[in-house]
């Protein structure tokens, strides 16, 4: 009679940043927090088309290996080499945690994916935490500034031109815990605990971490991914703290394709967050996607509309400023009007709308 044995899951920490220093500082302060860990820290060099992977513990450094990627870029990075070498360090039951920095302006949300979409490629892997390490003495320029990636030499690939707020921002909001490399001010402490999901915990010292606690598994995967959706229909929860300031825009109304374009610069632009969905009169089956930071926004279009799910125009956005009441009007001028609707209904047959450079052609589902 055989026995099979379980097979056990090493928890990884997953290390987000934009800075190196505060990306540096966390990851070290867990490891040795954490004596049974092992840490792995990738680089991208997008000009050489190049991944540093370095592997230590504390008797040193393990290994260290560039690896050349056939596109310098995260996906490229998560495929071949990061999600590789995290199942090859757990399966070796060599260590109790890993400690994983991943490259700067590098998201943990796609390496969270690929394992919960395809667990058998790392089957003895489970993200136990999410970490965002930030520098606390620039918090406000990092998730509210203009600066690109690649002016801060940050870009994960050649052609890499996201704003570094866009990115801060999202690194807080699907983060388990933010850790700070020093006490913010008050009002970006209250940005902050704006961005992040609720209780989610925000560390001004990477010494205080408690790496004990978050190796025994704080990440919950659908609960991250229903803050970080798109498309959130449920009320938001009570801001935690003064200082920062939001609005949550909603209508079961469309955009005008024409007057949407017209109030980009007002709804994108200035030193705040925003993000969410739309859909447009033209392309009623699809949802378009908003999202902006740093006075940058970006729009797409992701899936279709389920059968039977209402279409849902909703932004959510989130500033220090003295201007919410300006993005308020150009949200409701993108609104169809009364007369809009009563003239020509919610759905409009038209073969262009002058979006096609954002949304691409118009393409009814059938």
């Amino acid at each position: 009679m055989s026995r099979q044995l379980g097979r056990r899951r090493t928890p990884v920490l997953l290390v987000t940043g934009v800075s190196d220093d505060a990306l540096g500082s966390t990851t070290l302060s867990l490891q040795l927090g954490l004596p049974d860990a092992v840490s792995v820290r990738h680089t991208i060099d997008p000009g050489r088309q190049v991944l540093t992977r370095i592997v230590s513990d504390l008797t040193g450094v393990i290994e260290r290996e560039e690896v050349d990627l056939a596109h310098a870029c995260v996906a490229c990075a998560v495929r071949e080499d990061i999600v590789p070498t995290l199942e090859r360090l757990a399966a070796q039951q060599r260590w109790g945690a890993i400690v994983a920095g991943l490259p700067l302006a590098a998201e943990a949300v796609q390496v969270c994916r690929v394992l919960a979409w395809a667990p058998r490629n790392a089957p003895h892997v489970s993200i136990a935490a999410v970490v965002a390490a930030l520098d606390g003495a620039h918090v406000a320029e990092d998730l509210l500034g203009d600066d690109l990636v690649d002016e801060r030499g940050l870009e994960t690939s050649e052609d890499d031109r996201r704003g570094v707020a866009e990115v801060a921002c999202a690194m807080v909001e699907y983060a388990d815990v933010v850790c700070l490399t020093e006490e913010p001010d008050e009002d970006e402490h209250a940005l902050l605990a704006a961005l992040a999901r609720p209780r989610v915990p925000v560390v001004t010292d990477p010494a205080l971490l408690d790496a004990a606690g978050l190796v025994a598994g704080v990440h919950r995967h659908q609960a991250v991914e229903a803050w970080v959706a798109e498309v959130r229909r449920e009320p938001l929860p009570p801001l935690a703290l003064p200082g920062a300031w939001r609005l949550d825009l909603r209508s079961e109304r469309a955009f005008h394709p024409a007057r949407f374009q017209d109030e980009l610069g007002t709804l994108g632009g200035g030193p705040r967050r925003s993000r969410g969905c739309f859909w447009l009169p033209t392309r009623p089956d699809d949802i378009c996607v908003w999202d902006g930071a740093g006075g940058q926004a970006s729009v797409g279009t992701t899936q279709h509309w389920g059968r039977g799910e209402p279409p849902l125009t909703r932004i959510v956005v989130i500033g220090l400023d003295d201007t919410p009441a300006e993005v308020t009007d150009a949200f409701e001028r993108c609104l169809l009007t009364d007369a809009e609707l009563a003239d020509r209904g919610r759905i409009w047959d038209e073969s262009w709308d002058g979006l096609e450079p954002w949304l691409g052609p118009i393409d009814r589902v059938a």
